[in-house]
């Protein structure tokens, strides 16, 4: 994956670092994780990467969580993924009788680990499977964002 990312970034150079951090930010599976990473690997202020990162990171969240419902039904009518999608669903709607509060903190204990496939984007479609308003949870989104921001820049940069 650095390798790609190395390759993303020469193509992004245009824009300048912090730019090119922030598009990185907002790429599904490398997300605030790879960005970064990457704003360490090139010896930026930590600041500066931290508040890229997590603001790139932020922008498609509420896009996501509005089309993430659509995108599985339309997903659900190719055989491809229609079992990946019942899968899903299967166990979305298992959790469902918890309570919502609890539901709530488990997602934001989900986009708040720095683990791949976790994260924003990854929280932002359960977020909607679940059937949770905008309103209720891009905030959790948002503060799991900012942890996980937190806890990567403790790690890589300061």
């Amino acid at each position: 994956m650095a390798a790609m990312e190395g390759l993303l970034f020469e193509k992004l150079a245009v824009m300048g670092s912090e730019g090119a951090l922030f598009i990185i930010a907002m790429i599904p599976v490398i997300e605030l994780k790879g960005s970064i990473i990457l704003g360490a690997a090139m010896g930026l202020p930590w600041w500066d990467v931290f508040l890229v990162s997590v603001v790139g990171n932020i922008v498609p969240m509420p896009f996501v969580m509005l089309l993430g419902q659509r995108i599985f039904n339309w997903a659900r009518k190719f055989r491809i993924f229609s079992k990946f999608v019942a899968k899903v669903e299967k166990r979305v709607n298992a959790d469902s009788g918890k309570s919502r509060k609890k539901l709530l903190l488990g997602l934001l204990g989900f986009v708040a680990i720095p683990v791949p496939g976790t994260g924003g984007w990854t929280g932002s479609i359960l977020a909607a499977l679940m059937g949770f308003r905008l309103k209720q949870a891009l905030p959790v989104i948002l503060c799991g964002i900012a942890i996980s921001g937190t806890l990567m820049t403790l790690e890589h940069m300061v």
